[in-house]
């Protein structure tokens, strides 16, 4: 097993959120919610093409999550959970992905709806979300989440998960 891995951040996500407490869980909770992609310009080229799909995938750093926990209760449910069972921002690899709409692409910036991540965050890769390869149709299983997605858009931030609480 490799004992490290070095990512440079392509980016950062420019969103309203300036802090943790009171953000929406999820981009269901945050549909409306115009933010922007701003990439280093020398890879401005590698957005050719990326205003043809409605939507993307941002890979990104919980850059303000520090530690972690094996067990979690999350914000739609009250019993503990698994960690890797749940989307809490606080692991190992602090690594966070949520699917936001494609607004506009304009030089280096990509206007987006649908940003529920901490402004400054830094931007690891963007993918274009394709139904074919992506939903695996009614194969989908959602474990203990099962029947409580709409409970996502009203949900927010309760300080769980914030450094120091």
């Amino acid at each position: 097993m490799q004992d490290s891995v070095t990512l440079t951040p392509i980016g950062v996500i420019r969103s309203p959120f300036t802090g943790l407490a009171g953000m929406p869980i999820q981009p269901g909770g945050a549909r409306d919610v115009m933010g922007r992609l701003e990439l280093d310009p020398a890879l401005a080229p590698a957005l050719a093409d990326l205003d043809g799909f409605s939507h993307i995938y941002l890979l990104y750093v919980f850059h303000a999550s520090t530690g972690y926990d094996l067990t979690v209760t999350p914000f739609l449910d009250d019993t503990p959970r698994g960690l890797f069972a749940t989307r809490a921002p606080r692991r190992p690899n602090p690594i966070g992905l949520s699917v936001v709409e494609v607004v506009s692409v304009a030089g280096p910036v990509v206007h987006v709806r649908g940003v529920d991540v901490l402004d400054g965050t830094p931007l690891l890769d963007i993918k274009p979300y394709a139904p074919g390869f992506d939903a695996p149709g009614a194969a989908v299983r959602c474990g203990w989440m099962e029947g409580r997605d709409g409970d996502v858009a009203g949900l927010r931030s309760d300080g769980r998960f914030v450094p120091g609480r």
